[in-house]
């Protein structure tokens, strides 16, 4: 019975030393390290079974196992009131519309609701901008730059505010478009974000290249807001946080919020996905996040995140 305990505590304490690891340990647990937040909602299990069988040693070892779980994931949920603002405000909505699939009807009712003022899209598809300038985006949002492209690799970005399109990151042919945004008078860098997808070791560089070039800090104000295919469990997502930008979710303790899938999906076939958090509104430490929500949105298997912002002055 020693040896079960000790083998049940082992399987937290590997899952808790591959997570401090700061990069990639393998392609693999690019895929599990998302799932940390349920571990640790389960590794009192561990302590459980150490006690109950008297495993004073094993108990001892699963309670370091349980507050090094609890230091990395309980904070998302607690909020924190960091500096920043003092300029415009300005409500900021992504949306992965899976292959331009979700109606034009519901995105466009969506804006209205949220009173977005940005909106950063994924996967849209030239089919798709037509279907939402049919249905009066531009009459809400008239300034724009596009990257749209058949199937997964399009975005864009919807402004209020005049936009100019000033580079694009494309990866793997996943393209990220970037705009830069006069918020009245205070200049604004959005990146609609979307590296490709770590379902298979063949996409694992896209996706880390696609990440790693997001994290120029300086300059205008950013805003990062899109399907990162990623959570802040991820080392290179950490490393945005190193690099001086916040998750707004993060920030306000919605950070346990959960956005994909909102389908059903199998991980490699077999067991259905647990929901986990890939989208995201990140901003650098000059801007303050007023709000977070999370929208469901028909045939897409991500929600839309939302955020309210306040930029520093222009």
């Amino acid at each position: 019975m020693t040896a079960a305990v000790w083998l049940i505590v082992a399987g937290f304490a590997v899952w808790v030393g591959l997570r401090l690891v700061p990069g990639d340990v393998a392609f693999f647990w690019v895929q599990l390290v998302a799932f940390t937040p349920y571990v640790a909602l389960s590794s009192p299990l561990a302590l459980g079974v150490a006690l109950v069988f008297r495993r004073w040693a094993a108990a001892a070892a699963a309670l370091v196992v349980c507050v090094i779980l609890a230091v990395l994931v309980l904070p998302r949920a607690l909020g924190e009131d960091p500096p920043g603002g003092g300029g415009p405000h300005v409500r900021v909505l992504s949306m992965n519309v899976l292959v331009g699939g979700v109606p034009a009807d519901r995105i466009v009712g969506l804006i209205r609701e949220t009173r977005a003022d940005v909106v950063a899209f994924q996967e849209l598809t030239p089919a798709a901008v037509a279907r939402m300038e049919q249905a009066g985006i531009d009459a809400l949002l008239p300034h724009k730059v596009l990257e749209a492209r058949p199937g997964t690799g399009g975005s864009g970005i919807y402004s209020r505010f005049p936009a100019t399109r000033v580079g694009l990151l494309d990866f793997g042919g996943f393209g990220q478009v970037i705009g830069r945004l006069d918020v009245e008078g205070a200049p604004v860098e959005v990146v609609s974000v979307h590296p490709c997808a770590p379902y298979r070791a063949a996409s694992h560089s896209c996706w880390a290249e696609g990440l790693t070039a997001l994290s120029r800090t300086g300059g205008p104000a950013r805003i990062l807001a899109g399907d990162f295919n990623a959570t802040l469990d991820h080392a290179r997502m950490r490393d945005l946080l190193d690099s001086g930008y916040r998750d707004a979710a993060d920030v306000t303790g919605d950070g346990l919020e959960t956005t994909w899938p909102v389908i059903p999906r199998r991980f490699h076939g077999l067991l259905p996905i647990p929901p986990v958090t890939l989208d995201h509104v990140m901003v650098d430490e000059r801007t303050a996040v007023h709000a977070f929500a999370v929208h469901v949105l028909p045939d897409t298997d991500h929600k839309a995140v939302f955020a309210a912002l306040e930029l520093p002055p222009g």
